[in-house]
């Protein structure tokens, strides 16, 4: 059995004990309220043993359920929910309707016992909620609350024994159970409304989904996030996202996928499925970088060490030079990991494509322009003139141009 499975198992062994104590202490003393809530606590034995089977259940997958049985277990916690809502009801119509003070013999023993069950629910419940939470399990976690509900009824029963024993004439059980009912009542209606989220598909929570965006926007190869939703299923999250890549082959694309759906597993718990459509980049423009020498002429033979780099935007379709900009070099004066820097600070700026005088094979800028999709070109033209008609560049005003 899974962690989860244990927890419940052991949590209908507490239920079946602390039902066994209030039959026998409500016997032994003659109170009515504790008989009463022993039959209670039956319906929390049910629920402990339907939760265990439910989490039993929710684990197989099958043809007819191939996403699985996850939801198995909101459900139980709606259930569950059901359960803490009427037995608020039954004690608020227990207050309401009662006629006397609570009749019993053998006080001491009673109040002496009721506060052993007290204090076990109050340690297995916030145990069994803190285990409930490490493991994302809905069910459990209702089951915890639960607990905290019948814990309420116990001190409710306490007090009024307690009130029975000192002949307390104001009827402080009575006011008490009344409070106790609407903590009842927000438990309940709080698991109820969870439990329906997931069962109507709701979305992650937000702090969820934009940790997933973060992810996936500082993959250098996504260019836009054309869609990105998520669902629970019981503890699990089913999240999809449709992606723009700046990759033409189809095996890096399922590459990058790949990197992605493990880097959200590696920081979101609990992730069953993950599902990404990609595609590639639509682009009506493409930005070719050239490094440049002081003069802005001609090609620099240093990389990392060009005083500038000449961005080229131009038309696919037509390949005409939309625009031309020239930015200097931020990172020429470093002493180590210039050629990297540059390769970052190229990306940032939507490059394309890079032409240099040599080739960048094994050398840390072609890491990093291969992993972001950015197409590397070896020129041996020098002239900045001469590789813009390689290029094909037509028309449009230069900033050079303008400049001069």
């Amino acid at each position: 059995m899974n962690p989860g499975e244990k927890l419940a198992l052991i949590s209908v062994g507490v239920n079946l004990l602390v039902t066994g104590l209030k039959y026998f202490l409500g016997v032994y003393s003659g109170s009515v309220a504790l008989l009463a809530d022993a039959v209670h606590s039956t319906a929390d034995v049910v629920s402990s043993a339907s939760i265990w089977a439910g989490i039993r259940i929710s684990r197989r997958k099958t043809k007819r359920f191939p996403y699985g049985l996850y939801k198995v277990e909101n459900l139980l916690a709606l259930i569950t929910s059901v359960i803490i809502l009427l037995a608020g009801y039954e004690i608020a119509r227990g207050v309401l309707e009662g006629g006397g003070r609570i009749q019993a013999e053998r006080l001491p023993f009673a109040m002496g016992g009721v506060l052993v069950i007290i204090l076990l629910l109050l340690g297995f419940s916030r145990y069994e909620l803190k285990a409930a939470r490490r493991l994302n399990s809905p069910s459990l976690e209702a089951e915890a609350q639960h607990l905290g509900t019948d814990l309420f009824a116990s001190c409710v029963i306490l007090a009024g024994l307690a009130g029975t024993y000192f002949q307390v004439q104001f009827p402080l059980d009575r006011w008490g159970a009344l409070i106790i009912v609407l903590l009842i009542a927000r438990v309940g209606l709080k698991i109820a409304v969870d439990a329906i989220r997931v069962l109507l598909d709701a979305s992650l929570d937000f702090n969820t989904l934009n940790t997933i965006r973060d992810i996936i926007q500082k993959t250098p190869q996504v260019s836009k996030i054309n869609a990105l939703t998520g669902r629970n299923s019981g503890k699990f999250k089913f999240i999809e996202a449709d992606l723009a890549l700046k990759v033409r082959e189809l095996e890096k694309a399922h590459f990058v996928a790949n990197q992605i759906e493990g880097r959200i597993r590696a920081r979101v718990p609990n992730v069953d499925h993950i599902l990404i459509h990609y595609e590639p980049e639509k682009k009506e423009t493409r930005i070719t970088a050239l490094p440049i020498t002081e003069d802005r002429l001609h090609l620099s033979e240093h990389f990392g060490e060009a005083p500038y780099f000449l961005l080229l935007t131009l038309r696919i379709q037509d390949k005409k030079l939309l625009e031309e900009k020239i930015l200097a070099n931020p990172y020429r004066t470093l002493k180590t990991g210039k050629g990297i820097r540059v390769s970052e600070w190229l990306i940032s700026q939507g490059v394309d494509e890079v032409m240099a005088a040599k080739s960048f094979d094994h050398k840390g800028p072609y890491y990093v322009f291969a992993d972001a999709g950015v197409a590397m070109q070896q020129t041996e033209q020098k002239e900045v003139h001469h590789i813009k008609t390689a290029l094909g560049a037509q028309g449009g005003q230069t900033q050079m141009e303008k400049e001069a």
